[in-house]
Formats: structure tokens, C-alpha cells, sequence
């Protein structure tokens, strides 16, 4: 009968031991999801940046002036048979870009994008229907809506418990150095092959893993929402301007993230009340292009978006952000709203107002979706590539290390006791603090492996 070592052998490290189940364990979960995760993000960001599906970067050949943003928009109009209107206009990135007008009808919305110069439309494409916003859907919610986002926030929280458990477990220590944990060893074979190239993936990329768990986590529905709660842009700077009870949420498009982070909770100022601040010439026809015109006349350079009232109390939407890969730098977030009757500006949001977790967040959803430019794409298709390898890394050390034959996961040997420092526990609590779903799953982690493991002989020898 096969022997099953449950308990770590005396004499060792127990703190160890315990870190490396609780690794392995967060692993069997985590796994799967970092997998799908690296992947759909690694296209996300490919689309949005380099090949973004709608033809915003399609290129025109100047053929002079620019034909008035009234006149484009009429040629999208006729492009789309039943068309109702303009739901928003994408200004180019620059003059050798087309526009694209967000064209409403009865029934699918779709996207045009309209050399400015000539009105030829030079793609159409239904609203919504793209890679992108399919890879976006499965890296959010796996197309199963809040459950998704759930079981996906589970894995992400496991993931920054992976990231802490691994770097105490890479940490040098019984003569090892920080060669070992920095430079992989790749002149052995076997398991011992795997555990080096796996352990310095993960060393060096820890600490680039838990901010992208953070920034993830901010969209989660839990732990997103309780942050976004005290973290979004105060609607009440606004001096005296009614309130909607839609909020800037609204503004995104067929479920695309469009919206600053820091702004999607924060409720629309209406239209209708004499408020605000005169900056059109009286008597100016308040149509988009004047709003159009209005961007330019406030430093609105490049690509930005206008989107009109969506009913008697709504506002124009002037909006340049990076959440809408605009081009600009997320410090020039700039986000406004004009009165539609009086054309008074009756909010200017920008960068600088965010509060400080808003700024984090700009910056840091910016560096995740790998929108700074040439060389943060390029790290952030290598930190995708890290990510499938450190799962690979980890399969096969599970594999190489179980026994042939045995029907148990072969989990690490869990020590008797766990010596517990006044450090590690600082750490636990403040991490379960902050992220609440890590302070439920470890508890619930704890009563499987210390109470019903040992209560239930078969789910031990299975589950060990």
C-alpha cells in the first residue's frame, strides 16, 4: 500500500512548507485563468493599439481642407440606410486618419470611418461587433456575465496570494543566492530545469504581476465597485449644477470601457438650468459642429470624442482619454459638459482633479492595456508570454513531482504547526483588510486543509 506523506518531515523550515501548499493550492485555481487572461489580454491590446477593428487607423492621403464636421457627418448618415442619427463623433488622430461617426438606427448601431476630406466611407462596421470587444468580454466575465466576473476576481485575488507565497519561496536562503533566484540554471534536466526557469519568470516578474492583478481587480464587480466608490471624481466641485441620475457609465458604448475609471460612478450634470460657464458666442446653433469647434477653442488637440444629448435633460460630451485610446497620455485626461440649451460648459474634469487612486488608476489601466507607447507594448506582450510560461513552468513541475500511478494531487507535505510571526501576521491581516475576498478564501482555504482534510480520510489521501 502506498505511504502518503502528509506532514512535512521534521527539522525543516515549516513556514516553508505552508507557503508552498498554499502556492500550490492557489495554483490549481489560478492557473486556468492566468492562462486565459494572458492571452485575451495580450489580443486586446494588439487590437486597441495596433489594429483597432473600426479603421481608426486606417490611412488618407490629404487632398486639402476638410470638409465640415455637418457635411461628414451627413455622408455617414447616408451610408446607413434607416439611420436615426449621430450617436458620436470620433475626431482622427491626425489628418492623415479618418473620422468615425457612431451612426444610430433602428436596429445595430454601427461605426463609419469617413475620410474628412472627400466623405468617402472607407469601412462601416457593426457597433460592438469586433475581436476586441469579444476578447474583452472573455477576459472579464468568460461570457457568463457576474459569474464570470466573480470566479474571475476569486483568481485574481488567489493571484496576488501566489505572487506574495512565490516570492517568500524564491527568497535565497539555506546558501542559495540572488544569482539563483535572477539567472534561470539551465544546464540540468528534468524537474529541477523547470523549477529554475519557473522561479526566475516569477522573481522577475512579481512585482509587475501584482499590479496588473490591481488594476484588473479595480473593474472587478466586489472589490472594483467598494474602490471606485470612494476613489471617483466628487460630483459635488461642481458649482450648483442639477444632477442626473444616469452616471458617466452610460457613456460607454455596447460594453466597451470608455469611461475614465475614476468618472463611471460619477453622476451627468442635466441640461436646462442657468448654471455654468459662457464660452460660445451668443447666438451659436449648438450642434456638433460647434461642439467640434468648441473642443479646439478650449486645447482639445488630436483625437477626442463627442457624443450628443440622449434626451431632454442630457449634455453634449467632450472627452479626451486614454481609457478610449485616444493617443493622449492619460495626465491629459480631459472630460466635458456642455449645457445643450445655453451651451454653457457646466463641467471640466481633468487630471488633475482625479483623486489620488483615480490617478493611479489612469496611469496604471494606461501601462496595463499597454497604451504608452512602442516600448510598454512590447513588455507587456513579454509579460504575457512570462505569464504562460510560468503556468507551463508549474504544470509540469506538478506532473514530474507526482507520484506514477497515485490518484492524489501530491500537494506539498503541510507542516504540523505553522510559526507565526508578528510580521506575517501584520501582513495577512492588512492584505485581507484591503481585498476582503482574500480574508474569505483563506479562511475557507484554512477549514479544508487543517479541519475537514483531517476529518474525511479519503478527501485527505485525494486532496494531499
Amino acid at each position: 500500500m502506498e505511504t502518503v506523506e502528509t506532514t512535512a518531515p521534521t527539522g525543516v523550515n515549516k513556514l516553508y512548507f505552508a507557503a508552498w501548499r498554499w502556492h500550490f493550492y492557489a495554483g490549481l485555481y489560478v492557473v486556468p485563468f492566468l492562462l486565459m487572461l494572458a492571452v485575451t489580454g495580450f489580443f486586446m491590446m494588439l487590437f486597441t493599439t495596433y489594429l483597432p477593428e473600426y479603421g481608426d487607423r486606417l490611412s488618407v492621403t490629404p487632398a486639402g481642407e476638410a470638409m465640415p464636421v455637418a457635411e461628414q457627418a451627413a455622408a455617414a448618415l447616408a451610408a446607413v440606410p434607416g439611420a436615426t442619427g449621430i450617436s458620436e463623433y470620433i475626431a482622427p488622430y491626425g489628418p492623415t486618419n479618418p473620422a468615425l461617426f457612431e451612426v444610430a438606427d433602428a436596429g445595430e448601431g454601427m461605426v463609419i470611418a469617413l475620410n474628412p476630406d472627400s466623405g468617402e466611407v472607407l469601412r462601416q462596421t457593426v457597433q460592438g461587433d469586433t475581436w476586441n470587444l469579444f476578447f474583452e468580454k472573455i477576459h472579464g466575465t468568460l461570457l457568463i456575465g457576474d459569474l464570470g466576473d466573480r470566479l474571475i476576481e476569486v483568481a485574481a485575488t488567489l493571484g496576488l496570494l501566489i505572487v506574495i507565497t512565490g516570492v517568500y519561496l524564491a527568497w535565497p536562503r539555506n546558501g542559495a543566492t540572488f544569482r539563483q533566484m535572477l539567472v534561470p540554471d539551465l544546464s540540468g534536466g528534468g524537474r529541477g530545469w523547470w523549477k529554475s526557469l519557473h522561479l526566475v519568470i516569477g522573481s522577475w516578474s512579481a512585482i509587475i504581476m501584482a499590479l496588473f492583478l490591481v488594476t484588473g481587480l479595480a473593474w472587478a464587480g466586489i472589490w472594483g465597485n467598494q474602490v471606485q466608490a470612494w476613489g471617483s471624481f466628487p460630483a459635488e466641485k461642481w458649482d450648483n449644477v442639477p444632477l442626473s441620475d444616469k452616471t458617466h457609465l452610460s457613456l460607454n458604448g455596447d460594453g466597451e470601457k470608455q469611461v475614465p475609471w475614476g468618472l463611471e460612478q460619477t453622476p451627468l450634470p442635466q441640461s436646462g438650468s442657468a448654471t455654468g460657464v459662457a464660452v460660445l458666442p451668443e447666438g451659436t446653433v449648438l450642434d456638433l459642429t460647434a461642439m467640434v469647434d468648441l473642443g479646439r477653442k478650449l486645447g482639445i488637440e488630436g483625437r477626442f470624442r463627442v457624443t450628443p444629448p440622449g434626451d431632454e435633460t442630457g449634455v453634449w460630451t467632450l472627452a479626451q482619454n486614454s481609457m478610449s485610446y485616444d493617443g493622449a497620455p492619460p495626465t491629459l485626461d480631459r472630460t466635458v459638459h456642455v449645457d445643450q440649451y445655453s451651451g454653457k460648459v457646466l463641467a471640466d474634469v481633468r487630471y488633475a482633479e482625479y483623486s489620488v487612486a483615480a490617478k493611479a488608476m489612469a496611469v496604471g489601466i494606461a501601462l496595463h492595456e499597454g497604451q504608452v507607447g512602442v516600448v510598454n507594448f512590447a513588455l507587456n506582450a513579454l509579460f504575457c508570454l512570462a505569464v504562460v510560461a510560468l503556468c507551463i513552468s508549474g504544470m509540469v513541475m506538478w506532473w514530474k513531482r507526482r507520484p506514477a500511478g497515485a490518484v492524489r494531487l501530491a500537494a506539498p507535505p503541510r507542516p504540523d504547526q505553522i510559526p507565526l510571526t508578528g510580521g506575517m501576521i501584520v501582513i495577512a491581516v492588512a492584505m485581507c483588510l484591503v481585498f476582503p475576498v482574500l480574508g474569505l478564501i483563506i479562511a475557507a482555504i484554512a477549514l479544508i486543509d487543517l479541519v475537514i482534510l483531517r476529518s474525511v480520510p479519503p478527501l485527505k489521501r485525494i486532496l494531499s
